[in-house]
């Protein structure tokens, strides 16, 4: 890469430690987040040269002036994957529907008895949400598939398991003594 003599003397400092630290903090950002970040360094360190920014940083040229011009508009643009691709959700596209699953869901939940997570298990089958949809008067059209159902319920944070039930302790020499103590009287 040739590069005129003028831009070569105002080459920032940067030892190779610093520059390894700032491609390491890019690498762990996506998205307009990292180009705020590689932005902002350019302008610090490379006098907003979004060419010497790549020379030095090995950041994308691109990536970097789409950063400045973020940075210097205040607004953030989308790629034409994240503004206009991808299929809603089901929850999203019928929220009726889906209010009216989390209320049958939530009607028979029981909280984890160990509270190691947020999830509540219910007893809720697939069958028995198409039935209550049914019931409810949502349309069949609006129904998803019964693995779909299970990851909206996962989603609403609801498990498909089977409820644990509490199990009693076992026996101990203290409650032999104190049932032998009631069967002497």
């Amino acid at each position: 890469m040739c590069m005129p003599p003028a831009t070569l003397q105002s080459r920032p400092s940067l030892s190779p430690s610093q520059i390894a630290d700032l491609r390491l903090a890019a690498s762990t950002m996506t998205g307009p987040q990292r180009r705020a970040f590689e932005a902002e360094m350019t302008v610090k360190y490379c006098g907003g040269t979004p060419l010497m920014a790549e020379a030095v940083c090995g950041w994308g040229r691109q990536t970097v002036a789409l950063g400045l011009a973020e940075r210097r508009t205040g607004r953030i643009c989308l790629g034409a994957q994240a503004a206009c691709s991808g299929r809603k959700r089901w929850e999203e596209q019928h929220p009726q529907a889906a209010q009216a699953l989390r209320q049958r869901a939530d009607a028979p939940a029981q909280q984890d008895p160990t509270f190691r997570t947020r999830l509540t298990s219910t007893r809720l089958t697939a069958q028995a949400a198409f039935k209550a949809l049914e019931a409810q008067g949502e349309s069949e059209d609006q129904w998803p598939s019964p693995s779909t159902m299970a990851e909206v319920l996962n989603r609403m944070g609801f498990r498909l398991r089977k409820v644990v039930k509490a199990k009693p302790q076992k026996k101990s020499q203290e409650t032999d003594a104190i049932f032998d103590h009631i069967k002497k009287r």
